[in-house]
């Protein structure tokens, strides 16, 4: 059966308008979680609703926490201090947030948790923070070192040191750091390399964890001490979404629009951000990219880069090939489509042609965005100047940004479904 595909139409003219991005899935999902933790009531404002957190929020519930949801963009979450074994397995998904940050966390209930998500989350490794978690006492399995994962939770976080690999993923080192909070005594976090998947976002863990009433102290580039402190309920606010943020700087720019989002560049405190001044140079990019630090930002920049001036070599992307789907393979073969040669793999490296002349041409391209919401949503970019990009499966930017369809439409763009 082939799946539902969604088809830009160049406008041709240039972007104009206001778009709200939605609130920060990464930011959400930690919020709910520590509100979750505390005792007490928690208000979080600007929140994002989309499939990512309605994971979370679900298998919360069925841990025992009261969350409601008063309005688009709020929730209201009420906990006792402990996560309650839940009567069946958590389902979570594709949400790497969701699956990682709770897998450490359920290490505090009194007994077994199942975790699991869809077939492309049973693909993700977790094995590195299994690994950390047994070392700590922490009965963790998975058969395959991916999800499903069972956890024997003990009750309570009884040693003094978590170590981690953070290579793969910052999301380990974040989920053991919001566990240490929880521990009896104070808990040192300890990378076992230098390397962090993007340290970016263990700062937005931190900030966090602060808001809720933890105390934490960097000892060095590798090490945190977590003091024994756990979690208090308060209100906090989340910030727009800046993964979400540079679709809509990258059409300001392919079209030479002007999109206003109601937020400063600079106000965005999350690693993403960093793209603005890779899209601000367009079509003047940089040779070559880092992707180290704003992964989720890279499919954005690799379109854009299709129409710069010159080539851009995009590198430090391990990471990418773990996400939702390989993404460095995805955004080959997406550009292919759209043109053969336009991009070539070399390791871990994407390296993109550039073409400015593809805009105002046309293509009979159909993009597998393998149900990857980052595929879908960079590609919409490709066919704000090439027209006939075919882009299957539209309905998966539901995972951070359902209403991403809706914005483009807002700012003019036709869309046609078939």
């Amino acid at each position: 059966m082939s799946l539902p595909t969604v088809t830009v139409v160049p406008p041709g003219i240039p972007l104009q308008g206001r778009v709200a991005p939605p609130g920060s899935k990464s930011i959400t999902n930690r919020a709910l979680l520590l509100a979750a933790l505390a005792k007490g009531t928690s208000r979080l404002s600007g929140a994002l609703k989309s499939d990512d957190t309605r994971h979370m929020s679900e298998a919360l519930r069925q841990m025992g926490v009261t969350i409601e949801e008063p309005d688009a963009t709020t929730f209201v979450v009420t906990g006792s201090g402990k996560l309650q074994p839940p009567t069946g397995p958590l389902f979570l998904g594709n949400a790497g947030t969701a699956v990682r940050f709770l897998t450490a966390a359920v290490a505090t209930v009194q007994g077994e948790v199942v975790l699991d998500g869809d077939a492309y989350m049973q693909k993700r490794p977790i094995g590195p923070l299994l690994e950390a978690l047994r070392a700590a006492g922490v009965e963790a399995t998975s058969p395959t070192g991916c999800p499903p994962v069972t956890v024997h939770g003990q009750g309570a976080l009884r040693v003094g040191r978590l170590e981690i690999d953070g290579g793969l993923s910052s999301q380990y080192v974040s989920a053991l750091l919001m566990l240490a909070a929880l521990g009896e005594a104070g808990v040192e976090v300890a990378l076992t390399g230098k390397d962090i998947g993007a340290r970016g976002y263990v700062d937005l863990t931190l900030a966090c964890m602060k808001a809720f009433g933890a105390q934490v102290q960097v000892l060095d580039d590798s090490t945190w001490r977590v003091a024994a402190t756990g979690y208090t309920a308060t209100d906090y606010l989340i910030e727009p979404d800046a993964s979400a943020a540079t679709y809509l700087w990258a059409a300001e720019a392919l079209t030479e629009g002007r999109i206003d989002l109601g937020v400063a560049n600079d106000a965005f405190t999350q690693p993403d951000a960093e793209a603005q001044a890779h899209i601000a140079r367009f079509p003047h990019m940089d040779a070559v990219i880092d992707g180290s630090q704003m992964q989720d930002a890279i499919p954005t920049l690799a379109v854009l880069a299709a129409f710069n001036t010159t080539p851009v070599r995009f590198t430090q992307l391990a990471n990418l090939r773990v996400k939702e789907c390989d993404r460095v393979q995805a955004l080959y073969d997406g550009l292919n489509a759209i043109r053969p040669g336009l991009a070539t793999v070399e390791g871990d490296d994407l390296l993109v042609a550039a073409d400015p002349s593809l805009a105002g041409t046309a293509t009979d391209a159909v993009i597998d965005t393998h149900s990857d919401h980052r595929m879908a949503m960079c590609f919409a970019l490709a066919g704000l100047k090439v027209a006939g990009i075919r882009i299957q499966d539209p309905a998966c930017v539901g995972k951070t940004y359902p209403a991403y369809w809706d914005a483009l439409r807002g700012l003019g763009v036709e869309l046609v479904f078939a």
